[in-house]
């Protein structure tokens, strides 16, 4: 039986595709885990298929360098999964940036306390299905693969921010996981800067994600006249959705393939 919210993000989907307009007016900015991969057991797990990057280097061929992933991974991490493909980036949840294949990286803030992440890894021993990943900029707790612990993370996590200043640190929930940050920089304040750049300046910026960390990036979209997308849920204020990341890569290859952006 298919579920209600799929039947609306399908439907919504059909607003989204397909007649002739011009790449070049446009900026595709792509959230990874979740929105053009599905999410895996373990963030190691996760590789982009062949097909996938053959769409991106086509994308970013059509719009003259105006693709960009904008991931709460490290870059690094990221030209791992897309490897040999590099693409203009947004890392660490706006921690770090480059804004064109060629440039090196930027760092955007600096990383977490030594004391905060010797805290935040310590929680993984309460259970050994839990998984910390140190991304230096901000620390993931994921608990796939141990949801009874959900509750216990979260509430040790609530209380580690607590004994931090007011405002330092930020903790985001996430699907299956919990990250914590330092303050101070989002998704959305690395697009609004990533928007300045040559290779973006100027267009519409589409941004597709599918998490409330990419809440942030819907938020800056009004500000250029860009299109928010949402992916597998109803967000407030967004109007276009996609079901799941494969409806999500469907519809990238219909534009590498000169598909239009119709409903924009």
């Amino acid at each position: 039986m298919t579920h209600p919210t799929e039947d609306r993000f399908h439907i919504m989907a059909s607003t989204v595709p397909s007649l002739p307009m011009n790449l070049l007016d446009f900026a595709i900015l792509l959230d990874v885990d979740g929105t053009i991969i599905d999410i895996a057991p373990t963030p190691d797990a996760v590789q982009a298929p062949a097909s996938l990057r053959r769409t991106l280097a086509r994308l970013l061929e059509c719009t003259s360098g105006a693709v960009a992933l904008v991931s709460g991974r490290p870059i690094d991490s990221i030209d791992r999964i897309f490897a040999p493909l590099r693409l203009p980036a947004i890392g660490g949840h706006g921690a770090e940036m480059r804004p064109s294949a060629d440039e090196h990286v930027r760092q955007l803030s600096a990383s977490l306390d030594d004391a905060l992440r010797r805290r935040i890894s310590a929680i993984a021993k309460a259970d050994p299905a839990i998984l910390v990943e140190d991304k230096g900029y901000a620390m993931a707790v994921h608990f796939r693969q141990a949801p009874q612990q959900e509750g216990a993370i979260k509430r040790e996590l609530e209380a580690i921010r607590r004994d931090f200043p007011p405002g330092s640190i930020e903790v985001l929930p996430g699907k299956s996981v919990v990250e914590v940050k330092v303050a101070g920089f989002d998704k959305g304040t690395a697009l609004r800067e990533l928007m300045t750049h040559p290779n973006f300046a100027g267009r519409r910026p589409i941004f597709v994600g599918d998490d409330t960390t990419d809440e942030t990036g819907f938020a800056a979209m009004p500000e250029f006249g860009g299109v928010p997308i949402s992916v597998g849920r109803e967000v407030p204020g967004v109007t276009k959705g996609f079901a799941n990341p494969s409806d999500v890569r469907r519809w990238l290859q219909r534009l590498a393939a000169g598909g239009g952006l119709d409903g924009l």
